[in-house]
């Protein structure tokens, strides 16, 4: 089925519509959604601030193994971990060194870069992506500037890892990319996760 002018233009529209509408997992009730907090992936960059101590303040990236060396620490496993779970992790490390309570220890993340996924397929710039946010499958083809002529946008496929196995997440998205879209459409879009391929037949 080719795509006219019009329907890539409601792609773009349809996909900026999103990224203000809560999005849910497919099979969840249509309660709107909170938004996720952010967890730690390899080849972010996080800065590091104890207080008061100007040789522990620095910025760090997460290696590909999802950990990062600190001074007086050693490794800190940073993959999956929430600003706050690494802020208590360096605070433990540090107990040793301080008579006292250990200065406030203070994490955020400074660029995001480790939420990469990939579009797959009748897409017009397939390739890998990092968002630098949580988005939804719609956003992710919008990303890769639509779908192509003949795309299948009613069987689009989310592959993502899960421990040593596989999980395939189908998608319909004819129904918004022709312009008619619906609260419940819009509101079930999967988000995706970093490491996810997005295939569009």
């Amino acid at each position: 089925m080719m795509f006219s002018v019009q329907s890539v233009r409601c792609c773009v529209a349809f996909g900026l519509m999103a990224l203000s509408v809560p999005v849910m997992a497919q099979g969840a009730s249509s309660a709107p959604a909170q938004l996720r907090p952010y967890r730690i992936n390899p080849g972010d960059e996080l800065e590091v601030y104890v207080w008061g101590e100007e040789r522990l303040q620095r910025a760090v990236k997460v290696l590909p193994d999802g950990t990062f060396a600190f001074p007086l620490v050693g490794q800190v496993d940073a993959n999956n971990k929430l600003p706050a779970d690494i802020e208590a992790a360096i605070t433990k490390g540090l107990r040793s060194q301080y008579r006292e309570a250990v200065p406030q220890v203070t994490v955020s993340v400074r660029t995001p870069m480790g939420l990469q996924f990939s579009v797959a397929g009748k897409v017009k710039t397939p390739g890998a992506l990092t968002a630098g946010r949580y988005i939804n499958v719609l956003d992710a083809i919008v990303m890769a500037g639509g779908p192509a002529d003949f795309a299948d946008v009613g069987n689009v496929t989310i592959l993502r890892k899960s421990g040593s196995g596989l999980n395939v997440i189908k998608v319909r998205l004819t129904d918004i990319l022709k312009g008619n879209p619906n609260a419940r459409d819009l509101a079930g879009l999967p988000q995706l996760e970093s490491g996810d391929t997005v295939i569009v037949p």
